[in-house]
């Protein structure tokens, strides 16, 4: 099973999440991830809260390491569905990533977004695709 570090070093490869947006893998575990980001003014829209785009990637690599970071198929989004809550106050947004369904071919996977003084910005719900090995 891999490290942390071997999952990290993977996912290096996601050059938007991990460059352009500065998403990091906090923690990683079968069917489970929790990723974050420092906010900083590249995500802040026009009234200098956090894009709606930076936060649908960090819910969206968030998803790929939980469905991807153990296991030997690969799995990619087939449906993405976001909701926005609410602003974030703080400056740090922590994404958790949890399996609610593992199938064969399919997988529905859970996505929370708070900042850190645990205002619940967005939920998402993704739906997985199996592409195979």
């Amino acid at each position: 099973m891999p490290d942390l570090e071997e999952i990290r070093s993977r996912f290096k490869n996601d050059h938007f999440a991990t460059d352009a947006a500065g998403i990091v893998i906090d923690s990683a575990e079968p069917g489970k991830a929790v990723c974050s980001l420092i906010l900083e003014e590249r995500h802040m829209n026009e009234n200098h809260v956090p894009m709606g785009g930076a936060i649908f990637t960090l819910a969206d690599i968030a998803f790929a390491v939980a469905a991807n970071g153990y296991s030997e198929r690969k799995t990619i989004s087939q449906h993405a569905s976001i909701t926005f809550l609410a602003p974030a106050k703080g400056g740090r947004l922590i994404a958790e990533a949890s399996c609610l369904r593992g199938g064969r071919t399919t997988a529905l996977y859970r996505v929370d977004v708070r900042d850190e003084l645990d205002t619940y910005v967005a939920h998402a719900t993704v739906n997985g695709y199996v592409i195979g090995t």
